[in-house]
């Protein structure tokens, strides 16, 4: 199909029949698409490989949140080259454009669901730190439950490595094996998240079209489920997370200043990377429910298709911004002055206070009766 025909094609319509479209996307919105998105991948590959890098001179046994770290960055790496070509794809006259589109769209899915499962395996890692510290600090935990936290914490990351390819490789399979790279109606799934098959535009048979819309409809219900799952789970380790960190606090026990600065450190941590992770994929998901709900309302599409371009390579940005944010403060709180405040819980330091002020009156009648004395 032309460019000509292809304008008279709405932006999303729906999988299997063509849908007029009266107010087309500007000439100029995709190539700005384009452009964003290599923008923001090219920062998101530097954030992820210098996360990579840091994470490969480090020690595993020191931290246990290493080793998922660096798991989550490689995704998050492969994630970002997948939508760098992604974007330089887009607007070429390559051989086999279509089919190469196809497949790093699947293969970016498959990128996506185990982005999301790596994001839960690392806050389970930094929430079994919070929960060893606790521990150790004397409180009520027992070994068992500390291991049953190690230990599924290996399951996590087993299942986000095999998830992803588990229920992404029939897609991969049989959409190639069926041709489903031909029954487009655009080229422009070669930077959009997920492109729907909107049309027979090649004589295909009707077995392989519905053949291709049931596996689009499969990768966007994998997808929101896998998104919508990572979220509850996130959102659970996160409330739990906090339990512990607010005993931390209302605690009477004394702490070391690096013991402090960890707990502190892992804390700003499990709050910061769900928000990372909502920001990321929550306008990516926003997009997809209203493509399904609202096919031909083409203007919100363009607004969300933009936040999208934003936010949804742009995962190892952020990680990687969080982490040197945290890490840098972690070193500053380490290499503070020792003071008595600094190993004592906040707690004890308001206690502290408050029992030094009542202290102060007998202070003050002594002071003023040895002047008086020395006077008379």
């Amino acid at each position: 199909m032309g460019e000509r025909d292809e304008a008279t094609v709405s932006v999303f319509p729906a999988p299997g029949r063509h849908v007029a479209c009266s107010d087309p996307p500007p000439p100029s919105f995709f190539p700005a698409i384009q452009w964003i998105q290599f923008a923001m991948a090219t920062l998101s590959v530097i954030g992820s490989s210098s996360l990579i890098t840091y994470t490969v001179f480090q020690n595993p046994q020191a931290s246990a949140e290493i080793k998922p770290l660096f798991y989550l960055s490689c995704s998050d790496l492969l994630l970002g080259i997948c939508w760098l070509i992604k974007a330089l794809l887009y607007g070429t006259s390559a051989t086999h454009k279509d089919s190469i589109c196809y497949n790093l769209q699947t293969v970016g899915e498959m990128l996506y669901i185990a982005s999301l499962l790596y994001t839960i395996s690392y806050i389970w890692y930094l929430y079994s730190e919070l929960r060893m510290k606790h521990s150790r600090s004397g409180q009520s935990i027992a070994a068992q439950v500390l291991d049953h936290t190690c230990s599924g914490g290996h399951i996590v990351f087993i299942l986000s490595s095999l998830i992803p390819l588990l229920f992404m490789t029939p897609v991969l399979c049989l959409g190639n094996v069926n041709e489903c790279f031909r029954n487009f109606s655009q080229s422009h799934r070669c930077i959009l998240m997920h492109s729907p098959p909107p049309a027979t535009i090649e004589p295909l048979s009707s077995t392989n079209t519905s053949i291709c819309s049931a596996l689009y409809f499969y990768g966007v219900t994998v997808f929101l489920a896998s998104f919508f799952f990572s979220l509850l789970l996130i959102m659970v380790l996160l409330i739990h997370a906090q339990t512990l960190y607010k005993k931390f606090v209302k605690s009477t026990g004394f702490l070391e200043s690096e013991q402090w600065a960890v707990i502190y450190i892992v804390g700003q941590r499990m709050r910061f990377f769900p928000v990372a992770f909502v920001c990321c994929w929550g306008p990516a998901v926003t997009l997809l429910i209203i493509k399904l709900t609202k096919p031909q309302d083409t203007s919100l599409h363009m607004a969300f298709s933009v936040l999208q371009a934003l936010t949804a390579a742009s995962q190892g940005l952020l990680n990687c911004g969080i982490y040197g944010w945290t890490q840098c403060k972690f070193q500053q709180l380490k290499h503070e002055p020792l003071r008595d405040a600094d190993t004592q819980t906040p707690l004890l330091c308001s206690q502290k206070r408050i029992y030094s002020r009542s202290l102060e009156p007998p202070e003050s009648s002594l002071a003023f009766a040895s002047s008086a004395s020395t006077i008379l």
